[in-house]
C-alpha cells in the first residue's frame, strides 16, 4: 500500500514537472539579425493545418515596436511567381474579424522557407492577447492556400505566444 502511494506520487510528481518545462518551452523567445542589422524576435510557429500534400504554419514575429502574424505555407511559389499583396482575417473567439495588413514576404534559408508578415494593428493587440483564433480567410496566390481555414489545433497559439513578448516587455 505505502509503496503504490509513493509511486502514485512519483508519477504526479513526474506529470507536473513535465508539464513546468512544456510551459517554459512555449516562451522560448529566439532572435535573428536582419540584413540591414535590426533585430527580430520569434518563437518557433505553431502548425495549425497540415494534410500530406500542404501545411500552413503561423507564429508571432516581433521588431519589439511591432507585432507580426507570420505564416509560413508549404508548398510555396518561387520567389520570381511570388506576388503576395493580400491581407490576412483572422476570426477570434469574441467573434470578430481582424483585418492584418500584408507587410512583407521573405524567402529564409536559402529559399527554403517563405514567411509572409502580417502587421498587426496595435489597437488589436489586446484582443489578440486575449481571444483564441477560430479561423483565417487566407489567399496567398500561387499556392493551394485561398480559402478560409478552421483552427483545430493550436488556437492558443498566436495569444499564447503574443503574452510571451508582452510579459518579457514588462
Amino acid at each position: 500500500m505505502i509503496i503504490s502511494i509513493l509511486i502514485m506520487k512519483n508519477i504526479v510528481l513526474f506529470f507536473l514537472i513535465l508539464f513546468s518545462f512544456q510551459s517554459f518551452a512555449q516562451c522560448d523567445i529566439k532572435s535573428k539579425v536582419q540584413a540591414d542589422d535590426s533585430m527580430l524576435y520569434f518563437i518557433k510557429s505553431a502548425t495549425f493545418y497540415k494534410t500530406k500534400q500542404k501545411s500552413l504554419k503561423i507564429g508571432i514575429v516581433t521588431d519589439k515596436e511591432n507585432y507580426f502574424i507570420a505564416l509560413r505555407p508549404i508548398p510555396f511559389p518561387l520567389k520570381k511567381d511570388s506576388n503576395i499583396k493580400e491581407d490576412l482575417v483572422i476570426e477570434l473567439s469574441d467573434r470578430n474579424k481582424y483585418k492584418l495588413q500584408h507587410f512583407d514576404t521573405r524567402y529564409i534559408k536559402h529559399d527554403s522557407v517563405m514567411e509572409i508578415l502580417y502587421l498587426i494593428d496595435k489597437k488589436d493587440i489586446r484582443p489578440f492577447s486575449s481571444f483564441e483564433a477560430i479561423n483565417a480567410d487566407v489567399n496567398i496566390p500561387g499556392t493551394e492556400f485561398m480559402e478560409n481555414y478552421t483552427f483545430k489545433l493550436h488556437k492558443k497559439a498566436i495569444m499564447d505566444q503574443l503574452n510571451c513578448f508582452l510579459k518579457e516587455e514588462k
